[in-house]
């Protein structure tokens, strides 16, 4: 691989004698790999059922290398979600932030879907994940990812993460920046990457960087957790834009963000071959930012991730803690009939009665059939949280603010259409049920011919016979979509914009 010489005596320089043993992993292969889907299986189940060679990455508890050679997208797993396909360093930062469910969560820059797919997995269907790219045609494949792996408390933006100031201002309990980068890392992988490189270097993201990681902060709740990463080596774009953070917003804190090592027995992970941050890095640094020693010291808690000390590309990561500030935790203290004053009883009762008209309005415009397709599923769904748009009917996540002015993708689940005297599911409601969660299955085999022909948007074949209405369509134990039986026929309701070609 020809390098750019600019690259190349840049990396001789800061590696040292490290140097020639990185060059040498530019003549071995990168390494594939897929993330199992925890809302629709489990680690060990799937690798009892994985149709091609797999072995586990030792720091994702959910993460299995695979041989290139071998075509993961190609299988009828893939289509029922059951894992993504991600780059093995890729799948580090998601693993990383401190998710819990009912957390509020922002993937700001989150296209096609990676890392959000993981983070919505940890939330277990509680609190809200907030998934935005400002490219509204990546957005589309950030949709259909989230889609596709069932997450129902989604709801995917395609914003400038400024304009999303406007409405998140200290709402979010975590956030995640998979940052725009100039994508040194991931040379080797993607060799095309490196005329990008050539074109808008380093500079060029390093200051869209630092705007996102400084409107990010203002949505992250005093306590909150922030993971910022790049697939970049560049200390102006890792070590630098976080010291720029610190040095804007000192409230910031770089933690650890590595489990301890009996954590880590207990969990069956080894993070072998990680590399810590590089202070002294900042010296390569043009006007490098203004902080402390002790400060300089903290960012030895980043992480990063070698191509010739992993089985994996180039990374970095840094676990931000945004502390509360102690005059804010007096005022807090002092004051909590300030704090309360929202909950007193008059409020609780307009709140009531606007909340009540609400739900008598959305009950009312959801049809007959509408009601009772969506009262037969097994899923606790809230009156309240259905909400009807343009004869679609959704079900929202809990606790968003107003929306009014926001490029909206989706807004919670979609749980399907009404038309005249009918109620259609949608493809997303299809991902999103277990086989618990509705009583009409046609469970297919993983041989089944009918499984590609169904997956095809072709007519399929069955033996038996079905009473009228709608079939959730299985591979094995795994959702795909629709069948519409009536009068002893039935027809293929299959998305087809996601067929497979």
């Amino acid at each position: 691989m020809n390098l750019p010489k600019q690259f190349e005596d840049r990396m001789r320089k800061l590696l040292g004698e490290e140097y020639e043993e990185y060059l040498a992993c530019y003549s071995k292969p990168h390494y594939g790999g897929v993330r199992v889907n925890t809302l629709k299986t489990t680690p060990e189940e799937f690798e009892r059922i994985c149709p091609f060679s797999i072995n586990r990455i030792p720091w994702v508890r959910n993460g299995y290398f695979y041989d290139t050679e071998e075509q993961p997208a190609k299988h009828p797993y893939y289509y029922g979600g059951v894992f993504y396909i991600q780059e093995p360093s890729a799948m580090t930062p998601a693993s990383l932030l401190p998710i819990e469910p009912g957390d509020k969560v922002l993937d700001v820059c989150a296209a096609p879907g990676g890392k959000s797919t993981e983070l919505g997995t940890r939330l277990k269907g509680e609190g809200v994940l907030v998934s935005n790219d400002i490219s509204n045609s990546r957005a589309k494949a950030l949709l259909k990812n989230i889609e596709l792996f069932g997450i129902r408390n989604a709801l995917v933006l395609s914003e400038a993460p400024n304009k999303l100031v406007d409405y998140f201002t200290g709402y979010f309990d975590k956030i995640l920046i998979d940052a725009p980068c100039s994508g040194e890392g991931m040379f080797r992988k993607s060799p095309a990457i490196i005329k990008n490189w050539e074109q808008y270097g380093v500079e060029y993201y390093n200051k869209l960087q630092k705007e996102i990681i400084l409107f990010a902060a203002k949505m992250l709740k005093p306590g909150g957790y922030m993971l910022y990463s790049t697939c970049t080596f560049s200390p102006e774009e890792n070590e630098g834009t976080i010291a720029y953070l610190m040095e804007q917003c000192p409230e910031f804190h770089v933690v650890p963000a590595l489990p301890d090592s009996d954590q880590q027995k207990l969990l069956g992970i080894s993070y072998e071959g990680f590399d810590q941050g590089k202070p002294h890095w900042l010296e390569e640094i043009e006007n490098p930012p203004q902080i402390s020693a002790e400060r300089q010291e903290e960012l030895k808690n980043c992480i990063r991730l070698w191509p010739h000390k992993i089985n994996g590309e180039g990374h970095f990561i840094t676990l931000l803690h945004k502390r509360i500030d102690d005059s804010l935790q007096r005022k807090q203290e002092e004051e909590p009939a300030a704090v309360n004053l929202r909950y007193s009883k008059s409020y609780k009762m307009t709140e009531a009665t606007a909340r009540n008209g609400q739900d008598q309005k959305q009950k009312s415009a959801l049809s007959e059939e509408a009601l009772e397709f969506i009262q037969g599923l097994k899923l606790p769904v809230k009156e309240e949280l259905l909400h009807v748009h343009e004869d679609r009917v959704y079900l929202l996540p809990e606790g968003l603010p107003n929306l009014k002015g926001l490029r909206i993708m989706r807004q919670g689940l979609l749980l399907g259409e009404m038309k005249k005297q009918r109620f259609e599911p949608s493809q997303a409601l299809a991902c999103a049920l277990t086989i618990s969660d509705y009583d009409k299955l046609v469970k297919l085999s993983i041989e089944d011919p009918n499984v590609i022909r169904y997956l095809k948007c072709e007519a399929i074949e069955l033996q038996e016979e079905l009473s009228d209405g709608w079939y959730l369509v299985c591979v094995e134990n795994f959702p795909l979509g629709w069948l519409k039986a009536a009068k002893g026929s039935f027809k293929n309701k299959y998305l087809p914009g996601w067929r497979w070609v």
